[in-house]
């Protein structure tokens, strides 16, 4: 199924805008190095975007949930995450999301729609090494998730946490891999959870990139959840990516994921 025309128009605005500001700070900016973003694998960067620097990824995504004749279809409209650097190895983090919840049953949809803000997300993300002989490029990532920050439909009952170690190898000029390990506690349950992912990515030209992807979550007392993804980047200029991903799950639950977004970067003036 294709993806909402307002998430769509949501996606043509951000870039619009986001192109326009790029525009604006072009000749501002001491910055050469392409950026690197969060997204649109779950696999987070293992560096920060560095003193004084704001980046801004957002986007749009579409997931599908179906168990006999009763199909869950979630809209996600807004992906917003804020990027902004205190200090060369130091970044504060905040994101939201705007959801919205279908219920089919034989292909009829329910009056019973759910939308609004899940949790806000507040984090930090720390540089601990760089990489050099050998040894992996490695940042400390921390979130919360309070729960009063969510509209009715999407408010949990306990405030979600979650921490991961992100760490990258280069392996030749063109590819690179990334993985995450950590721990979650949220979705309102007590016991915790070891996340994980793995990323390869491979550059196929200055502006065309793609990756693949594993990762999932393995509950204390629950059945482990494991997620497959891939996608393509496009980068129009060293502060603006878009990009575009389909995915879905190898256990049962997550019948197909797309999405598209686009990161933008506002360098320090100075």
């Amino acid at each position: 199924m294709l993806m909402s025309y307002k998430t769509i128009a949501h996606f043509i605005f951000l870039t619009l805008n986001s192109s326009a500001l790029i525009a604006q700070n072009d000749q501002a900016t001491n910055v050469s190095e392409p950026l690197v973003t969060d997204r649109p694998d779950a696999t987070e960067a293992s560096s920060t975007v560095g003193k004084g620097v704001l980046q801004i990824e957002s986007g749009g995504l579409y997931e599908s949930f179906e168990d006999s004749t009763i199909q869950i279809e979630s809209y996600t409209y807004n992906t917003t995450l804020v990027r902004y650097g205190i200090l060369d190895n130091v970044e504060l983090r905040v994101g939201w999301d705007f959801v919205e919840g279908v219920t089919k049953v034989n292909g009829a949809k329910l009056d019973d729609v759910t939308s609004g803000l899940s949790p806000l997300l507040l984090g930090v993300k720390v540089d601990i090494t760089e990489e050099a002989n050998g040894v992996p490029e490695i940042a400390l990532i921390g979130h919360v998730f309070p729960l009063f920050t969510a509209s009715n439909d999407f408010r949990p009952e306990t405030t979600g946490v979650d921490f991961r170690l992100s760490l990258s190898h280069t392996l030749n000029e063109r590819s690179s891999l990334g993985y995450n390990l950590g721990a979650q506690w949220g979705n309102d349950s007590p016991e915790a959870a070891a996340i994980y992912s793995v990323s390869y990515g491979y550059k196929l030209s200055d502006n065309f990139g793609i990756y693949a992807e594993l990762y999932g979550d393995l509950p204390e007392d629950s059945a482990a959840n494991h997620y497959w993804d891939s996608g393509l980047t496009y980068l129009i200029s060293n502060d603006l990516q878009l990009d575009a991903y389909v995915g879905t799950s190898i256990t049962e639950g997550q019948d197909i994921l797309m999405g598209l977004g686009a990161s933008c970067r506002v360098p320090n003036k100075k």
